[in-house]
C-alpha cells in the first residue's frame, strides 16, 4: 500500500511530461528532475519514473528514426521528380516539374505525417492513464518502450 504522498508525486512526475507543451524538452527535464529528487524516497515513484523517463526517450528515439526515413525519401522523389538546369555561376533552374510521380512523395509525406500524430495522441493518452494508475496507487508500465534505465 502506497502512501498519499507517494502516490501524488508518481502522478506529478508522469503528468510533468506534458510541461513539453509549454517548454522545449520539457518532457525530458521536469520528469528526470522529479525523479531525481524522490527516487530513493520510494520504490514505487522510483519504479514509475523511471517508465516516465524510458517512454519519453523511446518515442524521441522513434521520432528521429520516423524523419531519418522520411525526409532523405522526400528529398530524393523532389529531385527525381523535378528536372535541374545548370544555368551560368551557381544558379540552378527548374526546367520541367514532372507531377506523374508526385504520390510517391505525397504518400511518403502522409504516411510520416500520420505515424507522428498517431503517436503524439497515443503519447497524450498513455500519459494520463499512467497518471491516473499512479493516482490508485498501481504501478504502469508503458507499451513499446525501450528500457533505458533499468
Amino acid at each position: 500500500m502506497e502512501t498519499p504522498v507517494n502516490k501524488t508525486t508518481a502522478t506529478l512526475l508522469q503528468l510533468s511530461a506534458y510541461a513539453q507543451y509549454f517548454f522545449p524538452l520539457g518532457n525530458f527535464i521536469f520528469p528526470v528532475l522529479i525523479w531525481s529528487v524522490k527516487k530513493n524516497d520510494s520504490k514505487f515513484v522510483d519504479y514509475n519514473g523511471k517508465q516516465a523517463i524510458n517512454f519519453q526517450l523511446s518515442l524521441l528515439i522513434y521520432t528521429i528514426v520516423l524523419f531519418a526515413i522520411a525526409i532523405p525519401v522526400f528529398v530524393y522523389n523532389l529531385f527525381n521528380i523535378a528536372k535541374f538546369n545548370y544555368v551560368n555561376s551557381c544558379h540552378w533552374v527548374i526546367e520541367q516539374f514532372n507531377t506523374g510521380s508526385i504520390t510517391n512523395m505525397a504518400l511518403v509525406g502522409i504516411m510520416a505525417a500520420f505515424l507522428f500524430i498517431v503517436m503524439k495522441v497515443a503519447e497524450f493518452f498513455l500519459i494520463l492513464y499512467a497518471a491516473v494508475k499512479n493516482t490508485n496507487g498501481e504501478n504502469f508500465n508503458y507499451p513499446l518502450t525501450i528500457k533505458f534505465i533499468k
